[in-house]
């Protein structure tokens, strides 16, 4: 019997962004389910016609908040759960392949697939050139079955199996934009199964400005939350080391002459507030609540 399925897509401040994705998950060749939106309310929410039930649940502005109100959602009814960012633009087999993944290996808890191309490293992309990248990959279709073990996978491009989530959730002391979530969540589903990635689920990721936080809160996460990882014992020592000393480095060096679209003089500034925390003994990752 085929698995049943849903789609999770957490979500703030991309309305037209939002609705795009809808109706683009229209033309899958596995129709979802059910896609779950997860917001704050009903004004980010987009009026567009789609080819599956959609629900909605609404909440706090928190990424890993949002993540467990949607998985709650879907926890009991459905056997597998995607988790898709807003601004993802899946290959139109995303969903087929993932969950034939699943079905076919049930000691695997999780598959995450293959970001072709990412806003998040180039600069934003459109809509129209990461359909175009898809396409192209589509041509050449080279990828095979061929799954490589993770440590842990990223949260808006995952495939998860519900029968072993049990009372596992997302951590809400990550809050706001909730960075590292996916891998803390994930990280010890990998004590239940495997955590693969395969290449042949494609997406592109077109890092869309917007509803996202400042520069001073991200770079506050990007040092105190690899920390309180580290000591929940959900992130390894060597990539926590390797994580932290990247952005800083990265934050300091492009502060100088900063690309347009990241805010380094915020972030690096937000980096050496939380190292001076760290110095006083404080690891509290909701403290970005109270940075202005």
């Amino acid at each position: 019997m085929a698995l049943t399925h849903a789609v999770i897509i957490p979500t703030y401040g991309r309305r037209e962004v939002l609705g795009r994705l809808l109706v683009w998950l229209g033309e899958q060749t596995k129709l979802p389910d059910e896609v779950i939106l997860s917001t704050t309310d009903d004004t980010q929410v987009p009026n567009v016609k789609t080819r599956f039930p959609v629900s909605k649940v609404f909440g706090i502005k928190c990424i890993s908040a949002q993540r467990n109100r949607g998985l709650e959602m879907a926890l009991g009814r459905f056997d597998v759960i995607t988790y898709l960012d807003d601004d993802l633009i899946p290959a139109t087999r995303y969903l087929e392949r993932a969950c034939r993944a699943l079905e076919q290996n049930p000691d695997w808890a999780v598959v995450m697939g293959h970001i072709i191309r990412d806003g998040a490293t180039t600069g934003e992309i459109s809509w129209a050139d990461g359909l175009a990248a898809l396409r192209a990959a589509d041509v050449v279709d080279e990828a095979g079955d061929d799954a490589a073990d993770q440590i842990g996978a990223q949260g808006g491009n995952m495939t998860i199996r519900t029968a072993m989530i049990g009372d596992l959730r997302f951590d809400e002391r990550l809050a706001l934009y909730s960075w590292q979530e996916d891998i803390d969540f994930t990280t010890q589903l990998g004590r239940r199964g495997r955590i693969v990635s395969l290449p042949a689920i494609r997406s592109v990721h077109m890092a869309v400005r917007g509803g996202r936080m400042s520069g001073l809160r991200f770079g506050y996460s990007q040092v105190v939350n690899p920390v309180y990882l580290l000591r929940k014992g959900t992130m390894p020592a060597s990539f926590a080391l390797k994580l932290m000393a990247r952005n800083i480095a990265a934050n300091t060096v492009r502060s100088i002459n900063p690309e347009t679209h990241i805010d380094r003089r915020g972030r690096l500034r937000g980096n050496l507030m939380a190292l001076g925390h760290l110095l006083k003994g404080r690891v509290e990752p909701e403290y970005i609540l109270q940075i202005q």
